[in-house]
């Protein structure tokens, strides 16, 4: 984008009240900046209605309650605020992004009676890839670093820290001309991508990494959701990274990244097909407002 994030107009729903975008700023000794005691959810809104916000926003709570903090407002609260925000910014489609972290009212590793501060951001973001680039099918890299095991991290958790080395692998990814990186786990197996779920299709059958040790995806689900609809078998398994070399079509999912065709992963080559354009189809009817499919 061409004006920074922080000097954008509009406004931005901050701790219950609705303030000038400019406005909504935090202390430099915020503890969810220097520790990470940050959760967040990517919500997308089409003509008009936030798709799926209910399911977004109780995730939200329960990542918030995995970080061990309550957020101070509930999910019917959270819903109201996005929808007003969005109606007042006048956007019809656009990306929400509530942000929930611990405060400034002390600094150090132990923060349990710092303040919750919980905000909402709404702003037009197009396809979270190049449109043209899209449709052919991306490239992506396998990146450096891996998911963690659960056990050493809330993996469950929509966690702000989990994404630094997501950060930190599609950097690296676009310094080699790739689009993204697809990250395997702890053990070697395909996870996801930095920012967005991973299906495989082979003779038909779609296949899907079994999601232990990082988000299953709202979107994620609702693809399986529609390829069930379709009558697709759909195989949530193990993934190893040699299986690629078997697999005829690949994509991504996410509420950022919608339904993106994979081109390459690594050495890797996938041509986009009649499952990944199905499927490209459904979501878009899926996510338009049902009032807008009656008309």
């Amino acid at each position: 984008m061409s004006v920074p994030f922080d000097q954008m107009d509009g406004l931005i729903w901050f701790n219950g009240e609705f303030v000038d975008w400019k406005d909504a700023k935090v202390h430099v000794l915020t503890h969810g900046l220097h520790y990470g005691s940050s959760v967040f959810e990517g919500e997308r809104a089409y003509g008009g209605e936030i798709f799926k916000m209910q399911e977004h926003n109780e995730r939200l709570i329960e990542s918030g309650r995995i970080l061990g903090f309550t957020i101070p407002y509930s999910v019917e609260e959270l819903n109201s605020a996005c929808n007003e925000l969005l109606a007042r910014l006048g956007y019809k489609d656009a990306y929400v992004r509530p942000i929930a972290w611990r405060g400034s009212e002390s600094m150090g590793i132990a923060a349990q009676k710092n303040k919750i501060n919980v905000a909402i951001a709404i702003w037009q973001w197009p396809s979270y890839f190049d449109p043209e680039q899209r449709m052919k099918g991306i490239r992506l890299d396998i990146a450096e670093y891996c998911r963690p095991d659960p056990r050493t991290a809330p993996s469950k958790s929509k966690a702000a820290g989990l994404y630094m080395i997501c950060t930190i692998s599609k950097h690296a990814a676009e310094a080699k001309g790739y689009a993204d990186a697809l990250m395997l786990d702890w053990r070697g197996q395909i996870a996801e991508a930095t920012g967005a779920n991973v299906f495989f299709v082979k003779d038909g059958v779609i296949h899907s990494p079994t999601p232990d040790c990082f988000l299953d995806g709202i979107t994620r689900r609702t693809i399986i959701e529609l390829a069930k609809r379709r009558g697709y078998e759909v195989q949530v398994r193990a993934i190893r990274p040699e299986e690629m070399e078997g697999f005829s079509e690949a994509f991504l999912c996410g509420t950022a990244a919608e339904v993106t065709p994979i081109a390459e992963v690594g050495p890797y080559k996938f041509t986009p097909g009649e499952i990944t354009r199905q499927l490209i189809d459904d979501y878009s009817a899926e996510v338009q407002p049902k009032r807008l499919a009656a008309e």
